[in-house]
């Protein structure tokens, strides 16, 4: 399954769900950092700026000599304790010109890992951007829109809805909303009526958490009642039965629980062309 993150404005923490959602996944995945913004969120985060690492600038001259499929695989930063690995994105935004050119030929290369049985989860940012993946989003099983539950973040994300679900239309791949934050004011009745995209899973709104995976930072300290009996791992053990922990777990199980999208057939196709013509008519 290849699922594609993305946000329409503001910084809902795609990146720290993302990688949250790889870490906590139940069988062999591989996370794109497909932002074009550039500077590594992964590497400078939740590394530290501990190491370097070849990423997709590396993919794009492998491209030009038609080796982006073998190199793939060796390009991948293994995520140690987990069945995860990052593929690292760009180190500047001066790189996403050269970089949309990639996208295309490594949605193929995604593809083929199928077959192997790991799953993609892709970064893919910020919508719109210069050099945004593009053929990642409509190539995809799944495009998750974040959205934090505010007026602001319903605002941001109205217009990108209606284009994605638009390419829904035109492809084999589903749009959903990822909400942040459920309940901070809105539910997720509201907001998918008001996007017109159901919300397939919310994730806890917990900065201290959610800074584990975006910066780096130990779990926060565990209440007097967690540490009892739990020694050094209290911290630790408090964290992963968070209600955070616990929300991106629910949300991977959500994702993976979403059937596979069904071809329009070509006279389906027509027929809804035909509906939205006539509905345009009629709005006139």
């Amino acid at each position: 399954m290849l699922t594609v993150m993305v946000s329409a404005s503001g910084s809902p923490g795609v990146t720290s769900t993302a990688l949250g959602l790889t870490v906590r996944w139940p069988r062999p995945v591989v996370l794109v950092e497909a932002d074009p913004t550039g500077g590594s969120g992964i590497l400078a985060g939740f590394f530290r700026a501990q190491l370097d690492h070849p990423g997709l600038i590396d993919l794009v001259i492998a491209q030009r000599s038609d080796l982006l499929a073998d190199a793939l695989p060796r390009l991948l930063l293994p995520i140690e304790g987990t069945q995860a690995s990052v593929l690292v994105g760009s180190r500047s935004h001066e790189q996403a010109a050269g970089i949309a050119q990639l996208w295309q030929p490594l949605l193929d290369a995604l593809r083929q890992l199928e077959p192997t049985g790991t799953d993609v989860i892709v970064d893919a940012g910020r919508l719109g951007l210069n050099g945004w993946p593009h053929h990642l989003v409509t190539g995809s099983d799944l495009t998750l829109l974040m959205v934090r539950a505010d007026l602001p973040g319903l605002a941001g994300a109205r217009s990108w809805a209606n284009t994605l679900v638009a390419d829904d239309l035109a492809g084999d791949h589903q749009t959903r909303v990822l909400l942040v934050g459920e309940g901070r004011p809105y539910g997720r009745g509201e907001v998918g009526r008001t996007l017109g995209v159901p919300v397939l899973a919310s994730i806890d709104h917990d900065p201290a958490s959610a800074a584990v995976y975006s910066h780096g930072r130990t779990p926060p300290p565990p209440r007097w009642w967690q540490r009892i009996g739990r020694g050094p791992d209290a911290a630790r053990a408090a964290f992963d039965a968070s209600d955070y922990v616990r929300s991106l777990v629910a949300a991977a199980e959500a994702i993976r629980a979403v059937p596979a999208p069904q071809p329009m057939s070509p006279f389906r196709s027509v027929l809804a062309q035909a509906a939205a013509a006539a509905e345009g008519g009629t709005r006139r």
